[in-house]
């Protein structure tokens, strides 16, 4: 079971990390003219891979996992 719980974590922080990517690419990259639709759905997923990420490792880790993944992908 701890496993299973270990791999979804996996993928939902590699989740993560691929939404920030994108979001970058939307906010900062070389098409920074993204529609506000777009950027609106790329924060959606963000919150509802999030969300899921709480139920396995609880709501304070998976802010701190957010945080962290979000600085790196994201912050200019």
């Amino acid at each position: 079971m701890q496993e299973t719980n270990t791999s979804e974590v996996a993928r939902l922080r590699q989740q993560l990390e691929q939404e920030c990517e994108a979001l970058h690419r939307g906010l900062y990259g070389l098409a920074s003219v993204a529609a506000h639709e777009i950027i609106r759905h790329r924060y959606q997923a963000l919150g509802d891979c999030a969300d899921e990420l709480a139920k396995h490792v609880g709501q304070e880790q998976a802010v701190v996992i957010m945080t962290s993944i979000y600085s790196e992908k994201v912050g200019e």
